[in-house]
C-alpha cells in the first residue's frame, strides 16, 4: 500500500497522510479493488499489474468529461490516476462514495433523468478525444462523420478479428460477420445524435450512494443513444422506473427495441473474445437475426 500512501501525499500536498485501514470492495473481476480509510478521509483505490498501461489514465479522462457534463448524476472525483513505473502497478485513486440502499424510489428515476441530460451532451462526430477500455478491450475511438462506419470499424470489426486470428471463428462465422457488417447501414439510424455515452453501462457500474446515483468505470464516446442500452438489457442495471424516467427525459426513437439486439452483439463479442463461454454462441444467434 505504500505507492498509495505515497500518491494521495502527492496529490492532497499532505506528506503526513497515512493510509489506517483497506477494506476490500466487492463487485470488481480485474482489478485489486479497496476502500482506503485514511487520515485525511476516505478513498477508493483500484490498481493492476496484469492491465494494460494506460487502462486507469484513460478511465480518469472519461470520468473528467462526464463530471464536466453531468449535474443530476454523481461522478467520483479523480484523485490520482498513474500507469505502472518502476515495479510499481497502475493506479487509480477516487473519492469515496458512501453507500445507500436504492430503496428509494427518487434514486431510480434520479438515475433514468441523469442517464438522459449526460445522452444530451453531444459533439460534431462519433468518438472520444482517447482510446477508452471496454473491461480489458481497447476502444479505437478515431473520430467519424458516419455512425454505421464508427460502429462496423471502430466496434464491431476489431472484435470479428480477434476472434478470428485467436481461431474462434469457422468459416461460416467470419461469413456471416462480414454480412453483419455490410449490412449495418441498413439498420442503423443514419441521423443517430452523437451523444455522450457511459458506454459500460450495467448494474455493477452504477452505485446508489448517500449523494444520490452514481456512474462508475466508464467506457466513454460520442456514439448512437441507443448503445448505451445494448449493455443494460444484457445484465441490467436500470429498473423500470429508471427506464420510465429516462423516456418521459428524452423518448427513444421508433424501432429502438428491434435496433437493440445490433449492440447486444457488440457486448457479447466482447465477452467472448475476454472469457469465452456460451457468448460466442448468442452473438452468432443475434448476428444471423440480421444477416441471414
Amino acid at each position: 500500500m505504500q505507492f498509495l500512501e505515497t500518491a494521495l501525499r502527492r496529490a492532497l500536498r499532505k506528506p503526513s497522510v497515512r493510509i489506517e485501514r483497506a477494506d476490500s470492495v466487492s463487485g470488481g473481476c480485474i482489478h485489486e479493488a479497496r476502500h482506503l480509510i485514511t487520515t485525511e478521509g476516505d478513498f477508493f483505490a483500484k490498481w493492476s499489474t496484469r492491465c494494460p498501461g494506460d487502462i486507469f489514465l484513460r478511465e480518469a479522462e472519461a470520468l473528467e468529461t462526464l463530471r464536466s457534463v453531468s449535474a443530476q448524476t454523481v461522478i467520483p472525483r479523480v484523485i490520482a490516476a498513474k500507469g505502472p513505473v518502476a515495479g510499481q502497478p497502475a493506479f487509480l485513486l477516487l473519492e469515496f462514495l458512501p453507500p445507500e440502499s436504492r430503496s428509494d424510489r427518487s434514486n431510480d428515476e434520479k438515475l433514468g433523468r441523469g442517464l438522459a441530460a449526460i445522452h444530451r451532451s453531444q459533439a460534431d462526430r462519433f468518438g472520444f478525444s482517447s482510446p477508452t477500455y471496454c473491461g480489458l478491450t481497447r476502444q479505437d475511438n478515431r473520430w467519424c462523420d458516419s455512425w454505421s462506419g464508427f460502429y462496423r470499424d471502430r466496434r464491431l470489426r476489431p472484435l470479428v478479428e480477434a476472434l478470428d486470428e485467436d481461431g474462434r471463428l469457422s468459416p461460416s462465422d467470419r461469413r456471416l460477420y462480414e454480412r453483419l457488417l455490410d449490412r449495418l447501414p441498413d439498420f442503423l439510424p443514419k441521423d443517430a445524435p452523437r451523444s455522450l455515452i457511459h458506454g459500460d453501462l450495467w448494474s455493477g457500474n452504477i452505485l446508489f450512494t448517500t449523494r444520490g446515483p452514481a456512474l462508475v468505470d466508464p467506457s466513454c464516446a460520442y456514439a448512437d443513444r441507443e448503445m448505451e442500452f445494448g449493455m443494460t438489457t444484457l445484465f441490467g442495471g436500470l429498473s423500470e422506473r429508471a427506464f420510465a424516467a429516462y423516456e418521459e427525459a428524452w423518448p427513444l426513437p421508433a424501432g429502438w427495441r428491434e435496433r437493440n439486439p445490433l449492440y447486444q452483439i457488440y457486448h457479447l463479442l466482447n465477452h467472448a473474445v475476454l472469457f469465452g463461454g456460451h457468448y460466442g454462441h448468442e452473438a452468432r444467434r443475434l448476428a444471423q437475426g440480421f444477416a441471414g
